[in-house]
């Protein structure tokens, strides 16, 4: 799937501004004409490098920052001062770099007569989320951007909070095993073969944990270059085979079906499907407009393509509980309340319940996942200092012994 602006008429020969993926140009014209009358531009846009890069961050946007402008404009807004200064406001408050230059270029945009969405999307390209410039420009069309603003608020402060609290609970299993790590290659490199040089100077056989100890050392010491060459490699062919259309889709696959971070996975693209659908339409945008926005706010790419499907299979009649039903991996039960919502037509609202259930869910599943993996990697590092303890002081008796 590649990903087009356009430019097109609406029926009262207004100049709409979007964003549509599709196979080619022609499907994605095919598709624009069955909702507005004329198709003025339609241009490719290209994808953005960066491995790592999420929905926020395409040029290191800083997550906080952007909740807070978020919190600013909702409020002031509320308040009743135009957006033109509004945006002044904000960018003259904003510390952050790419925020105020950006806010800054708007500004003039706005005050020239140009929409606030539509400019966001051009001065912000690569930087400012899909969900959020739609969800500006619903809010523009129906009246209620303040409102808009603040359900964008409420949805990254969401997201920035989830974010902040894995990256905590990630931390210290990462510093406890970066510093084992870095303390190992020092004994086994440097003390171990100085104080093995020290025991056969004497003489003596040495004891059998103490020869494994200094076999494993010599490999380390004389492969250390080889060893680090063979992980690069590894690494750029995986990212080589990843920026493929075919190894991001098994690569995105794999992760899903790996043991307990495979449930995370599936956890968190559930999560921010049904929060990304609530706040999308929350905004007053469509069914089919807000599945294919939340397609591209999935960090899963499997799921992010298997859902952007959803879009033509709903153009031709289908439910979207049916839709999201053949998706391997799309949990039953958000599944089955999202075929309540459109049967009952409280779509927004069991969207929003079905959120709060996922949120809670992936946080409990991430607690349990560390609880599981630091008892782990305390035995894993208690055995392997354990190992190189006892060979040390093993040596060091038979030192003794042959003094």
């Amino acid at each position: 799937m590649v990903t087009y602006k356009y430019t097109a008429l609406s029926q009262s020969g207004k100049k709409v501004n979007g964003i549509m993926e599709g196979f080619n140009e022609i499907d994605v014209i095919d598709r624009i004409k069955r909702e507005y009358s004329v198709v003025l531009k339609v241009t490719e846009v290209k994808a953005k490098d960066g491995l790592l890069n999420m929905e926020i961050g395409g040029k290191k946007l800083n997550p906080k920052a952007f909740t807070v402008m978020c919190s600013q404009f909702a409020i002031i807004l509320r308040a009743g001062i135009p957006i033109a200064r509004t945006v002044h406001l904000i960018a003259d408050k904003t510390t952050d770099k790419v925020l105020k230059g950006m806010l800054v270029k708007v500004a003039e945009d706005v005050e020239a007569g140009r929409s606030l969405a539509n400019s966001m999307q051009e001065r912000g390209d690569g930087v400012l989320p899909t969900t959020f410039v739609e969800t500006i420009r619903a809010g523009e069309e129906s009246g209620n951007i303040d409102k808009s603003f603040e359900s964008m608020y409420q949805h990254y402060d969401k997201q920035t909070k989830m974010a902040a609290r894995v990256k905590g609970a990630l931390s210290y299993p990462i510093f406890i095993l970066s510093v084992a790590v870095v303390v190992m290659i020092v004994l086994m490199v440097k003390v171990v073969p100085t104080f093995m040089s020290i025991f056969d100077s004497l003489g003596g056989e040495m004891p059998i944990m103490a020869k494994m100890l200094i076999g494993i050392s010599n490999f380390f010491k004389n492969n250390i270059f080889i060893m680090i060459g063979i992980i690069a490699l590894a690494i750029l062919v995986y990212k080589l085979y990843n920026n493929t259309e075919e190894g991001r889709l098994k690569i995105a696959k794999m992760q899903l079906d790996l043991p307990i971070m495979g449930n995370i996975a599936e956890l968190n693209a559930a999560s921010q499907f049904a929060n990304s659908m609530a706040t999308i339409l929350g905004s007053g945008l469509t069914i089919v407009r807000a599945i294919g926005i939340t397609a591209k706010t999935l960090d899963n790419y499997y799921m992010n393509q298997e859902v952007g499907k959803i879009t033509a299979k709903l153009e031709e009649g289908h439910s979207l509980g049916g839709c999201m039903r053949e998706i391997d991996h799309m949990p039953d039960i958000l599944v089955d309340m999202v075929a309540v919502g459109e049967e009952t037509g409280e779509m927004e609202d069991t969207l929003h319940t079905i959120a709060m259930y996922y949120d809670a869910e992936l946080e409990q599943a991430i607690n349990d996942a560390m609880a599981k993996l630091e008892p782990a990697l305390l035995v894993f590092l208690a055995a392997v200092v354990g190992f190189i303890v006892i060979a040390i002081y093993g040596s060091m008796f038979s030192m003794y012994a042959l003094m």
